[in-house]
């Protein structure tokens, strides 16, 4: 299983209304290990990603974003990323919020397979985010 990872700057960008995750373009990135993100990563352009070639859109789907009794919880639809020939390696999926222009796409949090991911032509990849807990909560 993926371990959940937050970037720091995602918690200052929510302080400043940076990020609507109900409305904005959440976008998946994916980086190798030997380029991982780190917490104190701020932008997509802080990442070296890999090459999106024969690979389908990187996009999910926001199924709820609201609050109960005070948590807010972002919960997306899991996202299956198909293969239409060779795709690079990768380790980490990244997601970051597209629609801001300052700071231009903010992180928000990755997950660390924990070991190299190849798809080729046809194969797929299942990011199964959390319908339960979401993907994030805040309280």
């Amino acid at each position: 299983m993926a371990s959940y990872n937050k970037f720091q700057a995602f918690v200052e960008n929510i302080a400043e209304k940076v990020h609507n995750l109900g409305a904005d373009a959440l976008t998946i990135a994916l980086t190798t290990n030997a380029n991982a993100p780190v917490a104190t990563n701020a932008v997509l352009a802080d990442l070296t990603q890999i090459s999106y070639t024969n690979l389908s859109a990187r996009v999910p789907t926001i199924s709820s974003s609201a609050q109960s009794s005070g948590t807010y919880k972002l919960v997306l639809a899991d996202l299956v990323l198909t293969a239409s020939g060779a795709v690079a390696t990768f380790r980490d999926v990244v997601l970051y919020n597209d629609t801001p222009s300052s700071p231009a796409d903010p992180l928000i949090s990755w997950w660390d397979y924990g070991s190299d991911v190849t798809l080729a032509n046809g194969e797929t990849f299942t990011l199964d985010f959390d319908g339960t807990n979401g993907v994030l909560q805040i309280a």
